[in-house]
C-alpha cells in the first residue's frame, strides 16, 4: 500500500509571514506588528510590514500553485485583519480578501486548508492580557464561529491553532517571540489551559455554525524521538520518550542524572494532545499536577471536543538509546541552514508513535528545510540540498503509510520564502524564491521536483 489516490499534496503559509499590508484596508495591529516595530527583537531590525506581499500578489501566487499542481493550500487568516480589535466590529475589506483567496483556490481546483490562528493575536486583546485572560478564549470562539459560518460550503478543512508549544513557549516563556513575555511555569500552564479551551470551544462553535460537514484539527509540534539502533527495546524507549509521560514517571526515576521528566516540557506533543484527546493533562510536569487538582469537569468537556485529525509539524528528531537518553550525534552531522539536524527517521516514527497513542488520522501540516538559496548565473535557483532533504523525509513518510499509518496529506513548508519570525528574512524555506526588492517569484528546482512527486502521487520517490 502506498499513498492513497486521494492523498493531499500541498504547501503552506502563514498570514503574518507572507501578507504584508500590515496597516492597510482597516487591518488592526497584531502582537507581531508591535514586536517587530520595537527595536532589538528581530534580526537585522526587519519587520513583516511587506513580507512576501501576498496581500497584493495572491493571483500571482495562485498561478504558481497551479503550475506546481498543488492539491491543497494551507494558509492562515489574520485575526486582526478581520476583527481589528479581536472582537466587535467586522472589517469587511479584510474578509473580502479571504473571499478572493478561497474563491480563487476553488476555481483552480485547489482545496483550501484554513488555519485560524498562526500567532498574530490582535494587539487589542494582548493589551487586556492576551492568552493570560480567559476573555481571549471567548473572543477566539466567536471569531472561529464567524469564519466558519461565512465560508460554510466553501471551506471544509480547518486548523484551529498552529503550534501552541511555540507561541506559548517562545512568546510567553523565553520571550524570543511576540509578545515577548517571560512568565513563570504556573502562569504558562494557565495560558495552556486557556488556549485549549479556545480550541475546544472553537470546534463546537464552528460545527454549530455550519450546515456542511467540517474536518477540524490543530497543528502540533514537539519532540519526536527515534531509536538510534533498530531493536524492539530501542523503539519502545523512543516511543516512551516522545510521549514524555506515556508511562509512569517512575520509568524515568533511574535516569534523573541524565533525563529529568520535566526537562523542556513545553516542547512536547503530550500536554496538548492528551488534554484534547483524553481530557486530562499529563501528570509528569509539576504545574500540571496542580492544575489537574483545580479543573472543572465542564472545562475538560470543552477541551476534549472531538476533532477529526492531528496536524503534525515535523522537521527533525532526536536519536535515543534503550533508556530513552539522547545519543550524541557524530561530528559533521548534516544540518540545515538554520542549523536544525537532518533526521528523516522522524518522519516515520513521528506519525507512527502519535497514531499508536491517539488513534486519529494524521496530516503532515509542515515539513521542509531552510537553505542558503540564491539566484544562479543562469537565472534559476538550484537547491539540491532541499531536494535531497525532501526525498529522504518523504521516503520515510511513504514507509509509514505502507505500514498502515493513516496519513492523509502532506504540506510542504513553505510555498514561498517569507518572514521567518525572529530570524527576519535570512531563512528561506520556500519552494518559490522571493526577490524581496522586486517581489519577483522564481520557482526553485525543488518546486519542479515536488511537482513531479505530486504528478506521480509519490511514486517518483525512491
Amino acid at each position: 500500500m502506498s499513498f492513497e489516490s486521494n492523498f493531499l499534496w500541498g504547501a503552506g503559509s502563514a498570514a503574518f509571514q507572507v501578507e504584508g499590508a500590515w496597516n492597510e484596508d482597516g487591518k488592526g495591529p497584531s502582537v507581531w506588528d508591535a514586536f517587530c516595530h520595537a527595536p532589538g527583537h528581530i534580526k537585522n531590525g526587519e519587520t513583516g510590514d511587506i513580507g512576501s506581499d501576498t496581500y497584493h500578489r495572491f493571483e500571482t501566487d495562485l498561478a504558481i500553485m497551479n503550475e506546481l499542481g498543488l492539491h491543497a493550500y494551507r494558509f492562515s487568516i489574520s485575526w486582526p485583519r478581520v476583527l481589528p480589535e479581536g472582537c466587535g466590529s467586522l472589517n469587511e475589506k479584510g474578509l473580502s480578501y479571504y473571499d478572493r483567496m478561497v474563491d480563487g483556490l476553488l476555481s483552480a481546483g485547489i482545496t483550501p486548508f484554513v488555519t485560524l490562528y498562526h500567532w498574530d493575536l490582535p494587539l487589542a486583546l494582548e493589551r487586556e492580557g492576551g492568552w493570560q485572560n480567559r476573555n481571549t478564549v471567548e473572543a477566539f470562539i466567536q471569531y472561529a464561529g464567524l469564519i466558519a459560518r461565512h465560508f460554510d460550503g466553501r471551506v471544509k478543512h480547518y486548523i484551529t491553532l498552529n503550534e501552541p508549544q511555540c507561541f506559548l513557549g517562545l512568546g510567553y516563556g523565553t520571550g524570543m517571540h511576540a509578545p515577548g513575555k517571560r512568565l513563570s511555569e504556573q502562569e504558562i500552564v494557565q495560558c495552556i489551559h486557556y488556549v485549549l479551551l479556545a480550541h475546544g470551544g472553537a470546534v463546537a462553535a464552528m460545527r454549530a455554525a455550519c450546515s456542511s460537514p467540517l474536518e477540524i484539527g490543530f497543528a502540533s509540534t514537539g519532540k519526536i524521538c527515534y531509536p538510534a539502533s533498530d531493536g524492539a527495546k530501542e523503539q519502545q524507549a523512543a516511543s516512551n520518550t516522545t510521549a514524555k509521560g506515556a508511562h509512569h514517571a517512575a520509568y524515568y526515576a533511574a535516569y534523573d542524572a541524565t533525563f529529568a521528566p520535566d526537562e523542556n516540557w513545553t516542547f512536547s506533543h503530550t500536554w496538548l494532545l492528551d488534554a484534547a484527546v483524553f481530557g486530562r493533562y499529563p501528570d509528569w510536569v509539576a504545574p500540571f499536577r496542580l492544575l489537574n487538582d483545580t479543573l472543572s469537569d465542564a472545562d475538560l468537556r470543552i477541551i476534549r471536543e472531538p476533532m477529526d485529525f492531528v496536524g503534525l509539524n515535523i522537521y527533525n528528531g532526536i536519536p535515543v538509546d534503550t533508556c530513552g537518553r539522547k545519543v550524541k550525534k557524530a561530528p559533521g552531522f548534516p544540518r540545515t541552514a538554520l542549523k536544525w539536524p537532518v533526521t528523516p527517521e522522524c518522519m516515520y516514527y513521528g506519525p507512527r508513535f502519535l497514531y499508536e497513542r491517539y488513534k486519529l488520522p494524521l496530516i503532515i501540516t509542515e515539513n521542509g528545510q531552510s537553505c542558503n538559496d540564491r539566484i544562479f548565473w543562469d537565472g534559476a535557483v538550484h537547491d539540491p540540498d532541499r531536494i535531497d532533504f525532501l526525498e529522504r523525509y518523504l521516503r520515510q513518510l511513504k514507509h509509514a503509510v505502507e505500514e498502515g499509518i493513516p496519513v492523509k496529506g502532506y504540506f510542504h513548508w513553505s510555498l514561498t520564502d517569507n518572514f521567518e519570525w525572529h530570524s527576519g528574512y535570512d531563512e528561506r524555506f520556500g519552494l518559490v524564491y522571493i526577490d524581496y526588492e522586486a517581489q519577483r517569484r522564481i520557482i526553485k528546482d525543488s518546486g519542479y521536483w515536488y511537482r513531479d512527486v505530486i504528478k506521480t502521487n509519490g511514486n517518483s520517490i525512491g
